[in-house]
């Protein structure tokens, strides 16, 4: 495992890693910034207690929060979700979602914040992902949206080809037995995001792995467990 310990994920392809369990706040999964040559994406917001420390993370890199252009919601649960309005509201950012999340993001229904003790202000999507895949140019990055569903109806992944391949896998962890997750679709969507042979992997919850051979094995080891042989 190639998990890091500063903020760089890739300086070449510009990813680096702004928020997480030891980075903002313990609720928060992993918060992902792509700085395009101009224009800004985060992959996924965190929880919403950590939002401030994001926000300083990016100020570290010496890159301007207000750069910052959308964000992608990998999925509708509230340690990916909870800062999307803070970040709306604040910095003006799109907010980009699967239609199949949509509900729980806009309405904060399923998204499981009372588990972690915190309230959930409810987040319009403004840019709504509808079928398998989608395209978002930023700058003189072009990242690429898939629709993974299993472990929300909605879930998706973001990857782009820089100097590497950069997979956003989001929680290829799962876990698969939540409301709304499938073991079925789990298992086509993990086969998916393995055949993409990505150089880098950028996890929802446990950092970063690579090179391509780690990515596979990483992602191939969740997806025997669901088949009951690993």
């Amino acid at each position: 495992m190639g998990t890091k310990s500063s903020l760089c994920v890739s300086e070449d392809d510009g990813v680096y890693i702004v928020g997480g369990v030891d980075l903002s706040h313990p609720y928060d999964c992993a918060v992902y910034l792509v700085d395009c040559g101009g224009a800004m994406v985060l992959v996924d917001a965190g929880a919403g207690e950590g939002y401030e420390l994001i926000l300083d993370n990016i100020k570290s890199l010496g890159l301007a929060p207000e750069r910052l252009e959308a964000v992608i919601a990998t999925h509708a649960h509230i340690d990916h979700i909870g800062a999307l309005y803070q970040l709306r509201r604040d910095l003006g950012l799109r907010v980009i979602a699967h239609d199949l999340d949509r509900r729980a993001i806009e309405t904060g229904a399923g998204c499981g914040a009372e588990y972690y003790g915190v309230t959930y202000q409810p987040c319009p999507v403004d840019v709504v992902l509808r079928g398998p895949e989608a395209e978002l140019s930023c700058g003189r990055v072009r990242l690429k949206m898939l629709h993974i569903p299993g472990h929300t109806p909605g879930s998706i992944a973001v990857y782009f080809d820089g100097k590497k391949r950069v997979l956003f896998g989001q929680d290829v962890h799962g876990p698969y037995f939540l409301p709304g997750s499938d073991i079925g679709q789990a298992r086509t969507s993990l086969r998916r995001l393995a055949d993409l042979e990505a150089d880098i992997l950028c996890e929802g919850h446990f950092g970063v792995y690579e090179p391509k051979a780690e990515v596979r094995r990483y992602i191939e080891g969740h997806l025997r467990s669901l088949h009951g042989d690993g």
